[in-house]
């Protein structure tokens, strides 16, 4: 897939601000700060489409981005850690849970995770919660060049143990574009 054109669409805050289903939807679901907007800006090219912020849990709404005018990237908020009320978590999680649970124009889900805490219990059950709603879903190990050849090995074995029904699993680094291919092949496969 060649990404050439790629703009902000709209943000969302509840169900009823859902655009139509005229397009294919991918997906970026993870943790807060595990690097979706960072890996949105990668694959689109475009610096600044999606905000990036080293404080966790600033994506609080759908943010939904037309791609090449005949597909959406869409960021859903972090789980996880962010520095809001406890009110305003379990808001996100309804908002995820109802999106994931009735949208019919999801193609493709990328769940990212950080490789260097590539077992964690919230990465576990959002890939048990993909499963169970029959979400087709490919996992993103981002933030992989910072691990060593022998850590990135564990991560990856990590990574197969919980995530057995995964389309595909891509070892990705924004900072050197490795994995940018072979996860836009995955693209192109999946809305094909």
């Amino acid at each position: 897939m060649n990404i050439t054109n790629a703009v902000f669409f709209k943000s969302v805050s509840t169900p009823s601000g859902l655009p139509d289903e005229n397009f294919p939807e991918i997906v970026f679901v993870g943790r807060s700060n595990v690097g979706k907007s960072t890996l949105l800006n990668s694959l689109t090219r475009v610096k600044g489409l999606a905000k990036t912020s080293s404080t966790p849990g600033k994506t609080r709404l759908i943010n939904y981005f037309r791609i090449n005018e005949g597909l959406y990237f869409v960021d859903l908020p972090g789980y996880g850690y962010a520095a809001v009320g406890q009110q305003e978590k379990a808001q996100w999680g309804r908002l995820l849970e109802v999106y994931i649970e009735s949208r019919r124009s999801i193609a493709l889900v990328l769940l990212l995770i950080d490789s260097r805490h590539p077992d964690l219990a919230s990465d576990r059950e959002m890939a048990a919660f993909l499963e169970y709603h029959g979400r087709p879903y490919g996992v993103v190990m981002t933030k992989y060049d910072k691990l060593t050849q022998k850590e990135q090995a564990a991560a990856r074995r990590a990574m197969e143990s919980f995530s057995a029904k995964a389309r595909f699993i891509v070892n990705y680094s924004s900072f050197s574009g490795k994995g940018k291919e072979e996860l836009l092949a995955h693209f192109e496969h999946s809305i094909g």
